[in-house]
């Protein structure tokens, strides 16, 4: 049978495996291989995932899985995504989703975000995680690379409230030289189809020389869905098997940011230490309404809070923020 979670759509049959290697055939059902075990279990803040307009300040307890769909020449969780998942699964952790759930709520967790792998590979694992978590009212959000087929898209949509998409590239030459599909049109359908009911985050991870030239590009087609939709440059560094790759100069990187800004409301350059270029800033008077501190990788946080009601305090502009502040300690919104 046909696998229909990702854009590979692989064949599952005679104990034949897909791209991934985590769904197999079931007696005419796709199953997946290795349910309920997570490869990690810890607890972040979300602007560190990341997440700027989403729950500003909120704990989140980040889950992940094994393996993926792509092959980034650069990915820098290589050790998690490109490893054989079978043999993984000796140092991954065996979690019911009640469990998951209560862990979250005892660490004073206000929602789970997956975002250390791909979660198309996990997708029935994750319907169950969600089932539970709403029964508390606690959202889920996710990374993902929206690699997936028409009908994932809707169950994603119906599992995360709020979605961080990576958009890698724009042209057919960059999916296949560097990430190994034959071009991003699934994902530019998906992102699409996401903005509609979601919120939704864009984080395009920036390789000198390789995709920079095309973040105008990668602007004009978000801008064409909505100029609000908050757009992460990540200043990549490296790894797997382009490690020996020069790191992103980070003024030559903002500098071509200048016209991304004019065709984007929220655009930030992230990911390494005292970033500039992290705070929300009204469209509208240009006063800062979120202030947070670059930490470097995975060290984002929340620093000061000037949007009540979601609305900028100097000239009363709405703010696109999905939910309210949180309290990081106790959960209260406010």
């Amino acid at each position: 049978m046909q696998c229909n979670y990702c854009e590979w759509r692989c064949e599952l049959k005679n104990d034949k495996f897909g791209v991934c290697k985590m769904y197999y055939e079931n007696n005419g059902e796709i199953a997946e291989c290795f349910p309920d075990r997570w490869c990690t279990c810890g607890i972040s803040k979300v602007e560190s995932i990341p997440f700027y307009h989403a729950w500003p300040g909120s704990k989140s307890m980040v889950i992940g899985t094994s393996s993926c769909n792509f092959e980034c020449k650069y990915c820098s969780n290589s050790y998690i995504a490109r490893e054989d998942p079978t043999k993984q699964q000796r140092g991954m952790f065996e979690f019911t989703p009640q469990e998951l759930i209560g862990m979250a709520v005892k660490q004073n967790c206000h929602n789970i975000v997956f975002n250390v792998n791909e979660p198309t590979v996990s997708l029935p694992s994750l319907i169950n995680v969600s089932k539970e978590a709403k029964k508390i009212g606690m959202p889920m959000g996710c990374l993902t690379n929206a690699y997936m087929t028409e009908e994932a898209t809707e169950i994603m949509a119906d599992i995360f409230s709020f979605i961080n998409i990576s958009l890698k590239g724009m042209v057919p030459e960059f999916y296949r030289e560097y990430i190994g599909i034959k071009n991003g049109d699934p994902i530019f359908r998906n992102i699409r189809r996401l903005a509609r009911t979601n919120h939704i985050e864009v984080t395009s991870p920036v390789i000198q020389t390789v995709n920079d030239h095309e973040l105008d590009e990668m602007a004009d087609f978000l801008s064409e869905i909505n100029k609000d939709i908050p757009f992460h440059v990540f200043r990549l560094l490296p790894e797997y098997k382009m490690k020996d790759t020069e790191y992103p100069h980070i003024d030559r990187i903002n500098d071509s940011l200048n016209q991304v800004r004019e065709k984007l409301n929220y655009v930030y350059f992230h990911n390494f230490v005292g970033s500039d270029w992290v705070n929300t800033v009204c469209p509208e008077c240009k006063s800062d309404v979120i202030e947070r501190l670059s930490l470097g990788c995975g060290g984002d946080r929340l620093y000061k809070f000037s949007c009540l009601n979601n609305q900028c305090q100097v000239c009363g502009r709405e703010i696109p923020i999905h939910g309210r502040k949180v309290n990081w300690n106790t959960r209260e919104v406010s």
